[in-house]
């Protein structure tokens, strides 16, 4: 039996970090004061207009087409950036070319680019007079004020997050692991869907929650691009805004409890397919 064996358990050693104590007060006013409290004031205020009043509001076809329009492009927008941000964060991360870093920076730029900046961009590029918008409406293909032009912003805002959650994964990932399937006569798609995929599912999905959060709320970007007809290409942080303009604070609140609503539901199935895919990659 050692010296240390004989300390009693319940002395515990200085450390130089905060103890468990302070940390978790921080933490727990940190989230009081910022998340709780807010979030609280949003899902009471619609009660002003009572159960019924509250029901009435967030089913307005007005509010219905919004919603459907928010939450439809966001998704389409997630799953776009699913796809070609793993291509991206592949590309960066397997090959060496000449512009890689120029590239890798590019991929930032949503981050630091102002959305009203961007949305102002993608409008004039791809209005019917833009220097794209113009070959396209030719085809019939209009994106300008449209939901297409919606889900074309939200991809711009997106794909940095995709990106940035896939790359660190698969820098780590053992590429003698490829060369083993190779060698037992896997092919090319067979190693991509049975030894990588498995591992870089998780955060392939954290990437799409991300995009997908960020664009569900998204304003600045797609304002411009929407052209913001009712019932057509009308998103719901939008129609929030109108509601406080016209001093329907009660309104505008009930739009915001229904979209943390279903936020919070589709994020709730994320979280199981991500700890689904844990188990199926067995971490």
């Amino acid at each position: 039996m050692t010296a240390r064996s004989l300390i009693p358990f319940s002395r515990r050693e200085r450390t130089i970090i905060p103890g468990f104590g302070l940390t978790l007060g921080i933490t727990l006013t940190h989230l009081t004061l910022i998340v709780l409290i807010p979030l609280a004031a949003l899902v009471l205020r619609p009660w002003e207009l009572g159960l019924a009043g509250f029901i009435e509001e967030v089913t307005q076809p007005r509010v219905l087409a919004a919603l459907r329009l928010s939450f439809g492009t966001a998704l389409g927008a997630a799953l776009v950036n699913a796809v070609f941000g793993l291509a991206v964060a592949w590309m960066l991360v397997r090959y060496d070319f000449p512009g890689k870093r120029v590239i890798d920076a590019i991929v930032d730029l949503p981050f630091a680019l102002p959305t009203a900046v961007a949305g102002i961009a993608l409008t004039s590029l791809y209005a019917p007079n833009g220097w794209v918008g113009q070959y396209l409406e030719p085809l019939g293909i209009k994106v300008a004020y449209t939901p297409l032009g919606i889900i074309v912003a939200l991809t711009f805002i997106g794909l940095p997050f995709v990106v940035r959650t896939v790359q660190p994964v698969l820098e780590e990932l053992d590429a003698e692991l490829e060369e083993a399937a190779a060698c037992l006569g896997a092919t090319r798609l067979e190693t991509f869907i049975r030894v990588i995929l498995p591992v870089i599912f998780p955060a392939l999905l954290t990437g799409f929650a991300l995009a997908l959060a960020r664009a569900v709320g998204e304003y600045g970007s797609v304002i411009f691009i929407a052209g913001n007809m009712p019932m057509v290409s009308e998103i719901a942080p939008l129609l929030i805004v109108i509601k406080l303009e016209q001093f329907s604070y009660a309104g505008a609140a009930a739009i915001g409890v229904a979209m943390l609503v279903i936020s919070f539901l589709m994020l709730l199935v994320i979280n199981l397919l991500q700890r689904w895919s844990r188990r199926w990659a067995g971490v």
